[in-house]
C-alpha cells in the first residue's frame, strides 16, 4: 500500500530513540497516523511541528497498519505560529478538534479551511473569528449543523440577532425579543449581510466563542466524556483580554 498526499501536522509522539508517531490531517485520507524513522534529527525536527504543511508519502503492507511517512515540509508555519500565546493555544485547539474526526476518513472542506485559519493566523481578533467558524464547521461536518440563516420561529432571513439555545436556529430580532434573557446572542461577523465587514468586538467574540461552546460541549464531547480543552479556554483569554487592556487604555 502506496499513498502521496498533502497534509497539516497535528500531533507528534515520540516512539523509541529517535523515531516518532506523526498525526496529519490529510487532504484526501483525512486523519492519519504515521511513523516517521528520524524523527529526532535536526533536518527533521522544524517540519514536524503542530501547524506546518507537509508533503507525506505513507506506505503499509497492508491498509490497515500503521505504516511509515516520507515527510517533506512544504509550508512551514510554525515558527511564525509560536511568536504569540493566541497561536499557540489556537493551534493545539485546531488539532485538538480536527481528532474529533473519524481516523482515515476524507473531510476535504476541513482540510481547507484548516489550512486557510493556519494562514491567516497572525492577528488575534481575526484569529478568533476564524476559529469560532471553525467550530461552526466542525459541527455540520459531525451532523450537528445550526441553521444561521432563517429565523426558527417565522423563516425570515433579515434582522437575525439571536440563536435558540434548544434548537440551534436563528432567532429574528421581533421574534425573539420577548426571550431575550433565554436567548444566545448571534455575533454580527456570524451574520451573512455583515460577516465580510465586521472584525468583532471583545463581547462578539465571547459571544461567538458561547454559541459554538455549547453545541459542541452537549452534541460531540459531552457523549465522548469529552469537555472544552485548556487550550480553548487560554485562546479565548489570548484573544480577549489584550482588547480589554486596549479598550482601557483608551478610556
Amino acid at each position: 500500500m502506496e499513498w502521496t498526499d498533502e497534509g497539516i501536522v497535528l500531533g507528534v509522539r515520540r516512539h523509541g530513540e529517535a523515531s516518532a508517531v506523526v498525526e496529519l490531517l490529510t487532504r484526501a485520507h483525512g486523519r492519519h497516523l504515521g511513523l516517521v524513522r528520524g524523527a529526532a534529527s535536526v533536518r527533521m525536527r522544524p517540519w514536524l511541528q503542530p501547524g506546518n504543511g507537509v508533503r507525506a508519502v505513507w506506505r503499509a503492507r497492508l491498509d490497515e497498519h500503521l505504516g511509515i511517512y516520507a515527510i517533506e515540509g512544504t509550508r512551514l508555519r510554525a515558527a511564525g505560529l509560536l511568536a504569540s500565546s493566541h497561536a499557540v493555544y489556537g493551534v493545539t485547539h485546531l488539532a485538538a478538534l480536527a481528532r474529533l474526526l473519524p481516523e482515515r476518513d476524507p473531510h476535504e472542506d476541513i482540510y481547507e479551511m484548516l489550512e486557510r485559519t493556519l494562514d491567516d493566523f497572525d492577528d488575534a481578533g481575526d484569529a478568533a473569528i476564524h476559529l469560532v467558524r471553525f467550530e461552526l464547521a466542525m459541527l455540520a461536518e459531525l451532523g450537528f449543523g445550526l441553521d444561521l440563516q432563517h429565523c426558527a420561529a417565522t423563516g425570515e432571513t433579515t434582522d437575525l440577532i439571536y440563536v435558540s439555545p434548544k434548537s440551534g436556529g436563528a432567532v429574528s430580532r421581533a421574534a425573539g425579543e420577548p426571550w431575550a434573557d433565554r436567548l444566545l446572542r448571534l455575533p454580527p461577523f456570524l451574520r451573512e449581510d455583515e460577516s465580510r465587514h465586521d472584525r468583532g468586538s471583545e463581547q462578539d467574540l465571547l459571544d461567538g466563542f458561547q454559541l459554538t461552546g455549547l453545541f459542541l460541549l452537549r452534541h460531540v464531547l459531552e457523549p465522548r466524556g469529552q469537555s472544552h480543552s485548556d487550550a480553548r479556554d487560554g485562546f479565548i483569554s489570548a484573544v480577549t483580554k489584550p482588547r480589554a487592556k486596549t479598550s482601557a487604555t483608551s478610556a
